[in-house]
């Protein structure tokens, strides 16, 4: 099995950005983003990182990146919790890379979660890669909710992973 990584985002990182951007890889997200968007959001990534606002990594596999996950603060349902989102890149799909990622980022929220409680992620409703990687992570279903983002509907799941249970990692 490859050893797998997370490194906090930093400026080498925005090419991912750049390749996660395609139609096949936001066919989930309603779509690419502009160049200036995906700039943008390295800049936000970065300054995250410098501020403490959120944690962003870099996924990196036999210490190559190939993917991007990262936990923010929400507001969600009148309780302060942890929103996680990721990506992974084409090649490195269908390796279980996700969700290893994953395990290594809950010990990191673990670490930094404050007073916060829960970990929410909002897969869409039709993405089943995604919606594998919090079932399979210790996630429970809690419904679904519709959002726009990019300009359009977004319907998703809404998954709840409580951060005190030990056993959920």
């Amino acid at each position: 099995m490859a050893d797998i990584a997370l490194r906090l985002w930093g400026d080498q990182d925005l090419w991912m950005l750049h390749r996660a951007n395609s139609a096949e890889m936001t066919a989930h997200l309603n779509g690419p983003e502009t160049d200036a968007e995906v700039v943008d959001r390295h800049a936000r990534y970065l300054r995250y990182v410098e501020t403490g606002e959120a944690r962003m990594f870099a996924i990196l596999q036999e210490a190559r990146a190939v993917g991007s996950i990262g936990y923010w603060h929400l507001r969600w349902n009148d309780h302060d919790v942890f929103e996680t989102g990721w990506f992974m890149l084409p090649e490195a799909q269908g390796q279980g890379l996700t969700r290893r990622a994953l395990a290594l980022l809950l010990d990191d929220v673990r670490l930094h979660r404050g007073d916060r409680r829960l970990l929410v992620a909002f897969p869409e409703t039709d993405n089943p890669a995604s919606n594998a990687v919090c079932r399979g992570s210790g996630f429970r279903l809690r419904g679904t909710t519709t959002e726009t983002f990019r300009g359009a509907d977004l319907v998703m799941n809404e998954w709840v992973l409580d951060l005190a249970d030990s056993a959920a990692s």
